[in-house]
């Protein structure tokens, strides 16, 4: 049986976070491989393009989440425990992860990915921690490889992405046009 026939069996064909049952696949849960079920969540576009982006996420679409969090599944409770802590500004999220209960192998899989992010920050040239979606100012001009453009010194670039395997790369738009940058040549604004 396929991986993804096995997950909508499981689920009962809907979402595993918000129960929508359009536009369905696979979430392979990272920093596993993806080879199994128990490695995987079913989810609708929505919540995989806010999960696979995170400064896209819109926090009105996770409330969803306060019936999810008690799945019994190892790999929806990660992904619980995760949109929720990233949610924690919001307020209610923390009050869902006081109540939430994962074993302690669901704990430590859920863990995972903070102590890799903890290790590899995205700084700017003076050390300041960026974050998806802050502003920040080229400090000089840069060639844009592949174009003859060159994004000039004093540049702001609005809403950036982090690149997430590199902390030395954000992407941002300048002049219309969608690049990356080395974290070396801004400075948080």
């Amino acid at each position: 049986m396929s991986i993804e026939k096995e997950l909508k069996e499981r689920s009962g064909n809907a979402c595993e976070l918000c129960a929508t049952a359009d536009g369905l696949s696979v979430y392979v849960v990272p920093p596993k491989a993806g080879d199994s079920a128990e490695e995987c969540v079913l989810v609708c576009n929505t919540c995989k393009a806010q999960l696979e982006n995170p400064e896209q996420v819109d926090a009105n679409h996770w409330r969803c989440l306060n019936d999810s969090m008690w799945n019994t599944e190892p790999a929806v409770q990660v992904v619980v425990y995760r949109m929720l802590r990233q949610l924690s500004s919001e307020g209610w999220p923390a009050d869902l992860l006081d109540m939430m209960y994962m074993e302690d192998d669901t704990a430590k899989w859920a863990k995972a990915m903070e102590e890799s992010e903890s290790i590899a920050k995205h700084v700017d040239t003076n050390g300041v921690e960026l974050q998806a979606g802050d502003s920040v100012v080229l400090i000089k001009d840069l060639k844009v490889k592949g174009t003859s453009m060159v994004a000039k010194r004093g540049t702001a670039v609005r809403r950036i992405s982090l690149v997430a395997d590199n902390p030395e790369h954000i992407e941002g738009k300048v002049d219309g046009q969608r690049i990356v940058i080395l974290t070396k040549f801004v400075k948080k604004s």
